[in-house]
């Protein structure tokens, strides 16, 4: 085991956290490209580095902070990771293990992942926010490699839980926001995809592709905690369209569609009541 994540690790960034900021919130982000105008938005923060977090790592991307916030989003308490570490930074692909750990041992209890991805279908153009009804895992890389036990043979049918699912879909008709569920492709990265790539994720089923989100999910259900993931789609996918990818191009579509992302974020963590246990029960 790793030994930034192991339970001894975990106990002592628990215990960090709980002197910090006190009781869990029920719901935790971790914040992609695009989405972090929710934390701006947030009031009665705190904050900590995730240097200060000893299973926490830092993210070494542009883009993407290395900072836990707590605060209200729309009057709701809520855990903001703003930044994650991807596995093509170091080749770890359970990078975010010992975080989503210590958050599920904190007290957390819904994970909302999100991230920047390219499109792959016409419906899906340049800021259009996509609901993540499945994915798929191009890569094979799998971050519960080297677990023991049974619990390792992660039921992934429902990864991304129908309720939340459900629930996310409602507020966006109410808020009049165009959310549309889809399939997203882990792809391992850095580099973009080739055209070719591109069209065999298509054939495949997939309807946007990033590099990130996937392994984070598998923790988190490996973990129990239950998951939504969302999409700020950013451009499209190598071969749709003439424009040339890069990074910075990507954080420039993200960093203008990103209102609207943050809204729409803030006010379904708003929306999710403490009460409700078909939401935010772990059974």
């Amino acid at each position: 085991m790793n030994p930034t994540r192991t339970p001894a690790v975990i106990a002592a960034t628990v215990t960090r956290l709980q002197h910090h900021f006190g009781d869990a919130p029920q719901v935790a982000v971790v914040l992609g490209s695009g989405w972090g105008g929710i934390a701006t938005q947030l009031s009665a923060a705190q904050h900590l580095a995730y240097a200060e977090l000893p299973a926490f790592a830092a993210s070494q991307v542009q883009g993407h902070g290395s900072a836990l916030r707590v605060g209200l989003a729309a009057g709701r308490r809520v855990a903001l990771l703003c930044g994650r570490t991807h596995t093509y930074e170091t080749g770890d692909c359970a990078a975010m293990a010992g975080a989503i750990r210590s958050l599920k041992a904190w007290g957390v209890q819904v994970l909302v992942l999100t991230n920047a991805a390219g499109g792959l279908r016409s419906h899906l153009p340049p800021g259009s926010l996509m609901l993540l009804a499945d994915h798929i895992n191009a890569t094979q890389r799998s971050p519960l490699i080297g677990e023991g036990g049974n619990t390792r043979f992660v039921d992934m049918g429902a990864a991304y839980d129908p309720a939340l699912r459900t629930h996310a879909l409602q507020i966006a008709a109410q808020q009049q926001v165009p959310l549309v569920e889809g399939t997203y492709l882990w792809a391992l990265g850095p580099q973009f995809e080739t055209p070719a790539e591109v069209r065999m994720f298509a054939a495949w089923g997939a309807d946007a592709v990033g590099m990130s989100t996937v392994p984070e999910t598998i923790v988190a259900r490996h973990c129990g905690l239950r998951v939504l993931g969302l999409s700020l789609i950013t451009n499209m996918a190598a071969g749709l369209s003439a424009e040339v990818l890069t990074h910075a191009a990507t954080l420039e579509q993200a960093h203008a569609a990103g209102a609207d992302a943050a809204g729409f974020l803030t006010a379904l963590v708003g929306s999710l009541p403490d009460t409700e246990p078909n939401l935010l029960s772990n059974k």
